[in-house]
């Protein structure tokens, strides 16, 4: 913060050298090199950096620039003088940008494509004198991170200054999935922390860098007349959703061996759990945030085998089975539903639903907070209904922003009342250009060395131990039924349609105890 309480702008990184391996796929053409290029374009990267992409593909320098210039044309979020004419053009910009991409060609689990790069290193690091700063971001399939952390390892370009000298940071970037069960997960810790200390590791999850998650810390800890609410005492349940209304497109072969639960819950969905069920860190930084979060997933209430029957709902789109890629007779669930228990003294006997599914009626994220009705209604309501609670949503995509739900008087004679929203929206504050794509935030928080907005390798373990025994449950049972409910080790697998909210299991999942899910920014 600076004297006037204004709070100071994020630093710019050091010279860095950034390594993407996978530079010819979708996720670097798509979201990293457009993220680099905005920042750049906003003045946030360093005067000097380079970018060398590592694929098995047959570009050259040129040919790679131009694949990636078709990607920043399309998804970068391009800011023009127009909107502030201290900013350089985004054309104006590419020549300038274009010269900092390079191209490194070999397959990753050669040795030779590793001494090829760090000859190139070493060339660039003098070059835009880094100091040895190394960002590695593997953006290839999981599969291979496994070799390339070995190879880089073998190649010795996991080695990095002694912190004391402030200079010549390395550090690595790893996508997820981070491996598909608890085993795998802890296989592939151990196999990273042969080669890197955990403090190199930065584990992505592009829902943590979006704006309206991090707002989320900002609404409880920044404000005073909320967080006294934010406990058992005055909240009757959470909601999370990260509902997609598209299948599963190109990822068939993937999704049919992950399925909803590996693929949403024990990332995104978890994450969100965690911040909005965290106590207040001691201080905003890496440790003391991850420390917190990490404590939630501790107390996360696991659920046994026989719950997994009453306490989950899983479905499957109609058309599922049709899908190029997607197993005949496949039983993989493409949407979910749960409850969880968190069991501390801030959280106890308030239960925290999460539902996410493919093929929805429309895609949106949304986090509602509802809090318990009044103990006695004084006032008719409009429709004779029973009380209303009041509830808070956090609207992550599409329309960024929070709205509160609360009762008003109805105009007139009487004191009938009716439900009113009052909403914030970020696009209408700041302007839909303002809110940066996750991953600039994260890139650049990477390259800065601050660690706050990724997962940390309890993290993950944690995560993997509260969803991997109901996937086990699930694969132990359940053919897909057309309606019903069966109490065994797993819920009955229901199709649900292209538009729908889910399977009726959904709903009844929350019926049982008198509740109904919610979207409180979603307007279709």
């Amino acid at each position: 913060m600076s004297e006037t309480g204004a709070v100071m702008d994020v630093p710019v990184p050091p010279p860095t050298t950034i390594v993407i391996f996978g530079a010819s796929g979708d996720l670097t053409q798509r979201k990293l090199i457009p993220a680099l290029h905005t920042l750049d374009v906003e003045g946030r990267l360093p005067p000097k950096y380079a970018v060398i992409g590592v694929a098995r593909s047959a570009f050259d320098d040129e040919s790679f620039r131009a694949h990636l210039r078709a990607g920043v044309q399309e998804h970068a979020r391009l800011i023009h003088p127009a909107s502030d004419p201290r900013i350089e053009s985004a054309d104006a910009a590419w020549p300038r940008f274009a010269s900092r991409l390079h191209y490194s060609r070999g397959d990753y689990d050669d040795p030779a494509t590793y001494r090829s790069l760090a000859r190139q290193m070493l060339e660039l690091d003098e070059a835009c004198e880094t100091c040895g700063n190394h960002l590695f971001y593997l953006a290839t399939p999981p599969q291979l991170y496994p070799v390339i952390v070995a190879q880089l390892g073998a190649a010795r370009l996991n080695r990095q200054d002694p912190p004391a000298t402030g200079q010549g940071f390395t550090r690595i970037i790893i996508e997820k999935p981070f491996g598909d069960d608890l085993p795998s997960a802890r296989a592939l810790n151990d196999q990273v922390h042969q080669v890197f200390d955990e403090s190199q590791v930065y584990r992505i999850d592009h829902y943590l860098g979006k704006e309206t998650v991090q707002n989320i810390m900002v609404f409880r800890f920044g404000n005073a007349i909320f967080e006294p609410l934010w406990n058992r005492n005055y909240v009757d349940h959470v909601q999370i959703t990260v509902a997609e209304s598209v299948g599963v497109e190109q990822r068939a072969g993937y999704y049919d061996a992950a399925g909803v639960l590996r693929d949403v819950f024990q990332n995104h969905l978890l994450q969100l759990l965690t911040l909005t069920a965290m106590e207040p860190p001691a201080a905003f930084n890496a440790k003391a945030l991850r420390d917190e979060k990490v404590k939630v997933l501790q107390a996360i209430r696991p659920l046994r085998p026989d719950e997994a029957a009453t306490q989950t709902a899983r479905g499957q789109y109609r058309t599922y089975r049709d899908e190029p890629g997607v197993k005949p007779n496949s039983t993989t669930a493409t949407y979910a539903a749960m409850r969880l228990n968190v069991d501390n003294w801030r959280w106890q006997g308030v239960p925290f639903y999460l539902r996410s599914g493919k093929l929805l009626s429309a895609k949106v994220t949304e986090i509602i907070v509802q809090f318990r009705a009044v103990p006695h209604q004084l006032f008719p309501q409009e429709g004779d209904q029973g009380p209303h609670a009041n509830f808070l949503s956090f609207c992550i995509q599409p329309d960024e922003g929070m709205n509160l739900r609360f009762e008003t008087k109805l105009p007139g004679a009487g004191m009938r009342t009716r439900s009113v929203e009052m909403g914030f929206h970020f696009g209408e504050e700041f302007g839909a250009a303002a809110l940066p794509d996750a991953y600039e935030r994260l890139l650049l928080d990477a390259m800065i060395g601050d660690a706050s907005l990724f997962a940390r390798a309890d993290e993950i373990e944690l995560s993997w131990q509260i969803i991997d025994p109901i996937q086990a449950a699930w694969d132990r049972g359940g053919e897909p039924i057309a309606g019903g409910w069966r109490a065994e080790t797993a819920p009955p697998l229901e199709f649900y349609e292209k538009g729908a909210w889910g399977p009726p299991s959904a709903d009844r999942l929350l019926a049982q105890s008198g509740r109904r899910w919610r979207l409180g920014c979603y307007r279709p």
